[in-house]
Order: structure tokens, then C-alpha cells, then sequence
């Protein structure tokens, strides 16, 4: 079987759209600050992991609900299709800060913030089996070329000489192929379908783009899911993808 990345798709979908219909069978992500889908996900998906709405409380400018969160994700996490939840985090805070709230998360996966030290990173690799990487501060903007320089950097530390993971690398926003397919990712999330199937102008170019929300996220989701993870980091950084595959 042709091993692949596990596709997270965020689940607040936009224009009136069902869960039911976009993501039957599939992955999901739930986030703690959008967690109204939680129920059917836990019904329809295949598997489902949960996100502490760090990053959405962040965006706002409000503070993270941890209390709330803690008892949301030990109720949810018991669930048996639940793979794994983020341990909570701050947004382009301090090391110190990240490292306080580590502490009494059983079976959650930390993050390493790009803008963070290659230290941390590599402790994190070394406590634990799965690790998230948020791009953060000055590699915010995913895949531009300061976001690649670091991701190398990072690379180097998360990889051991043969590009081969230390630990499994989840990659928070990162569900775009031109990205996924570069790095060693056992799985990525994004909420870009979620986000895209409800904006009509994306849609109106070609007389053959369905009308339907529901038909738009199904190509969306099928045509990501095309598309696999690198086996291991091989620095190409955005300028091929997989060629490795093909000797």
C-alpha cells in the first residue's frame, strides 16, 4: 500500500455547507474555537483530531481558554475514531512560556513555532513521538522563501542524515501539496476547503465549476488527497516534488 500523508481538513465550512456531505469517511480537524461540528465528526470520519484554537484566539486577540479546552479535549480524546490533540500554546510567545504549559497533557502533541529555538526543537523531537510545527513570527506566511529557509534549518534538526524523521511531523496549516509533498510529514492540517468552497470567485472562471458547495469541497478534498508527503527530507524546498519516487 502506498503510504501517504494523513489530509486533517478543518471543519467550519462556509456558504450553508453540511459536514455530512464533504467529510464522510474522511479526516478531520475540530478546532476548541469552532467546536460545533464535533459531534457529527465523531459520527462520519474516519478520524479526527482536535485543535486548541490557539492560532483562531490569537488572530482576535483573545486569551486561549486552557480550563476549557483541558476538560473539551479529555471528554472528546476518549472518543475511539480521536487520533491526537494539541497541547495549548502561545502564539509567538516565549519558549519559557510553551514550555510551562506542557505538563499534564496525556496523549497531546506539542508544538515547535518556527520562530522558536532549534533547541527546543530538537528536545521536543527527543521527548516526543509527535510533534506539530506552526509557522510563527517572522515565517508566519506559509511556503514563502524566509518560511523555506527556516523550514531547512529545521529540517536538519527534525531529520537524522538519511532525512528521515526523529519523530512523526504533523504540519499545522500546511495541507497544500506544493508544500506537504516537500517534507517528511506523517500528517497536515488546513482549513482551506472549509474556507474556499463558500467564495464564489474562485469558482465563476470556468462554465463548468460547480454551483454546489458540497461538489466544490469533494474536488477540493479528492484533489489534495492526490497527492502524498515526501518519505524524507530531501532539501528540495519547493522547486520539485517527489521526484525521488522515480529513482
Amino acid at each position: 500500500m502506498e503510504r501517504t500523508v494523513i489530509h486533517y481538513h478543518g471543519t467550519k465550512f462556509s456558504g450553508g455547507m453540511t459536514v455530512q456531505t464533504a467529510i464522510k469517511a474522511r479526516h478531520a480537524c475540530v478546532s476548541y474555537a469552532h467546536p460545533e461540528t464535533i459531534e457529527v465528526v465523531a459520527e462520519m470520519c474516519q478520524s479526527f483530531i482536535l485543535d486548541n484554537g490557539a492560532f483562531s484566539a490569537w488572530t482576535v486577540g483573545k486569551p486561549l481558554d486552557i480550563e476549557g479546552f483541558r476538560n473539551w479535549s479529555s471528554h472528546w480524546s476518549k472518543h475511539p475514531a480521536c487520533d491526537w490533540y494539541l497541547i495549548p500554546d502561545v502564539i509567538d510567545g516565549s519558549e519559557e512560556e510553551n514550555d510551562a504549559l506542557l505538563d499534564g497533557w496525556i496523549n497531546g502533541v506539542p508544538v515547535w513555532h518556527m520562530h522558536e529555538s532549534l533547541d527546543r526543537l530538537e528536545r521536543l523531537c527527543s521527548t516526543y513521538q509527535r510533534i506539530a510545527l506552526g509557522s510563527s513570527g517572522d515565517y508566519s506566511k506559509v511556503g514563502n522563501g524566509a518560511w523555506w529557509e527556516r523550514m531547512t534549518e529545521a529540517m536538519g534538526v527534525a531529520c537524522d542524515s538519511d532525512g528521515i524523521p526523529k519523530a512523526k511531523l504533523h504540519g499545522l496549516r500546511m495541507l497544500d501539496p506544493s508544500i506537504f509533498s516537500h517534507l517528511p510529514l506523517s500528517s497536515a492540517d488546513s482549513t482551506n476547503v472549509a474556507r474556499s468552497i463558500g467564495i464564489d470567485s474562485r469558482w465563476d472562471r470556468s462554465p463548468y465549476a460547480p454551483a454546489s458547495k458540497g461538489t466544490r469541497a469533494l474536488i477540493m478534498m479528492e484533489r489534495i488527497e492526490q497527492h502524498a508527503s515526501a518519505s524524507r527530507w530531501s532539501n528540495t524546498r519547493g522547486v520539485k516534488r517527489n521526484l525521488e519516487l522515480f529513482g
